[in-house]
C-alpha cells in the first residue's frame, strides 16, 4: 500500500499537468461555440480577464502576505506584460480561432518557445551558441517549427475522418455562419493573427523573466498582471464594440466561457502550472503542451464538425517536434549551468569559476569581468 501512495506521490505532477491540458483544451472549445453564439471576442477576452482578476487578487493576498514594494518600474512592467501576455495576444488568438479552426490555432500555439528563443536572441537576452550541441538542437527546433506551421497554413491535402458524434455543437442555436473550412484569405489572415499571437505571448515571457527579477512574488505579480490585462481589455472593449448589450450575460454558454476560461484556465490552472513548475521546473511544464493539440483536435472533429487534413497532420507534427528539439537543447544548457561552482566572496569582489564543456577548459573572471548567462523562463 505504501508503495502505491509513493508511486501516486511521484505521478501527481504529471495528473495535474494532464488536468491543466484538459482545462486548456476546454477554453479552445468554449471560445468557438461563445463566439459562434455571436458574442463579441473582445468581449469574451474582457470578461476572462476580470474574472481572473477577482481569483488571484484575494488569492495573492491570502498566500503572499509579506510583498515587496511596488515601483514605478514593477508597474511598467506590469503594465506591458498586461499587454503582451494578456489583451493583445487574447485578442490574437481568439480572432485566429474564429477565422481558422481550433485545431489550428492550437498546433500554432507550440510555436511560442521558438519564437521566445528568436526573440530573446535579438534583445541579448540569450546567445546562440551555434558551435554547441544545444545551441544547434535550439536553432534547428526552431526551424522545424517553423517549417511546420508553414506547411500547416499553406497545404491542404487529403482529408482524414477520425470519427464523428454527429453532435455539431456549432449548428446548436448558432447566431452567425461560422465555417470551419473557411476560404483561403481568411485561412492566411488566421494564420497571421496566430504567428502574432504567438510573437506577443514570446515578448510576454522576457518581460515577465525581467520583471520577476524586481518582484519575486508569483501571485502576487499574476494578480497585478490580470489586473492590467482586465483594465485594458475593457478599455479596448468598450472602444471597439458599440453594442452594449453585447456585454450582457444570461446561464447560457457566454457566462459559462468567460468564468470556465477566468476562474479555472486563468486562475487555479494556473496555481496548478506553478505548483509543478516549482517541483520538476519550467521545461517539464512545457513538455505536456502539445497534448492540448491532440485534445483539441479530437474535440473538433467530434463536436465542432472540423476538417482534419493531411496538411494539418503533418504540420502539427512538425511543430511538436520542433518544440521537443529546442526544449532537449534547453535541459542540455541548463546541465551546463548546474556545473557552475559557487562563487567565493572576497572583501572587494567575487570570484566565478565557470567550466567551459566546449574547450575543456577552466575561465575565471574576477569583479567587472564576471561571465554570466540569463534565461527567460518559459510558461
Amino acid at each position: 500500500m505504501e508503495q502505491i501512495i509513493n508511486v501516486l506521490h511521484e505521478l501527481k505532477p504529471a495528473i495535474l499537468m494532464v488536468v491543466v491540458q484538459v482545462v486548456f483544451a476546454g477554453v479552445n472549445v468554449l471560445y468557438k461555440l461563445a463566439a459562434n453564439d455571436g458574442m463579441s471576442l473582445r468581449i469574451i477576452v474582457a470578461y476572462r480577464f476580470i474574472f481572473a482578476t477577482t481569483v488571484m487578487v484575494p488569492l495573492a493576498l491570502i498566500v503572499e502576505r509579506k510583498r515587496p514594494k511596488l515601483t514605478w518600474t514593477v508597474l511598467v512592467q506590469a503594465f506591458f506584460c498586461g499587454l503582451l501576455g494578456g489583451t493583445l495576444s487574447q485578442n490574437l488568438y481568439i480572432e485566429s480561432m474564429a477565422l481558422t479552426s481550433a485545431t489550428f490555432v492550437s498546433a500554432m500555439a507550440n510555436l511560442v518557445p521558438a519564437i521566445t528563443f528568436i526573440v530573446a536572441i535579438t534583445y541579448g537576452l540569450e546567445k546562440l551558441a551555434f558551435g554547441t550541441m544545444a545551441g544547434r538542437a535550439k536553432v534547428l527546433g526552431t526551424l522545424i517549427g517553423i517549417g511546420g506551421a508553414m506547411m500547416l497554413t499553406f497545404y491542404k491535402g487529403v482529408q482524414f475522418n477520425i470519427g464523428s458524434t454527429h453532435l455539431d455543437l456549432l449548428r446548436l442555436g448558432s447566431h452567425r455562419a461560422a465555417s470551419s473550412n473557411p476560404g483561403s484569405a481568411h485561412h492566411l489572415l488566421g494564420a497571421l493573427l496566430a504567428l502574432g499571437s504567438c510573437i506577443s505571448y514570446a515578448l510576454w515571457l522576457n518581460i515577465q523573466a525581467k520583471m520577476s527579477e524586481k518582484y519575486p512574488c508569483y501571485y502576487s505579480s499574476t494578480a497585478l498582471i490580470c489586473t492590467m490585462g482586465a483594465i485594458q481589455a475593457v478599455v479596448f472593449a468598450l472602444c471597439m464594440e458599440k453594442d452594449r448589450s453585447q456585454w450582457k450575460l444570461g446561464w447560457n454558454i457566454r457566462l459559462l466561457t468567460v468564468a470556465y476560461a477566468g476562474i479555472l484556465a486563468s486562475g487555479l490552472m494556473f496555481s496548478l502550472i506553478s505548483w509543478c513548475v516549482r517541483m520538476r521546473g519550467p521545461l517539464y511544464a512545457s513538455v505536456f503542451n502539445p497534448l492540448m493539440l491532440i485534445l483539441v483536435a479530437f474535440a473538433g472533429s467530434l463536436f465542432l464538425e472540423e476538417k482534419l487534413y493531411l496538411g494539418s497532420v503533418i504540420g502539427a507534427v512538425l511543430i511538436v517536434t520542433g518544440l521537443y528539439v529546442v526544449l532537449w537543447g534547453k535541459g542540455q544548457e541548463m546541465k551546463k549551468k548546474n556545473q557552475l561552482v559557487p562563487s567565493t566572496s572576497s572583501d572587494n569582489g567575487a570570484i566565478e569559476i565557470v567550466v567551459t564543456s566546449s574547450e575543456n577548459n577552466i575561465s575565471i573572471n574576477k569583479d567587472d569581468n564576471i561571465l554570466s548567462s540569463k534565461d527567460s523562463p518559459k510558461e
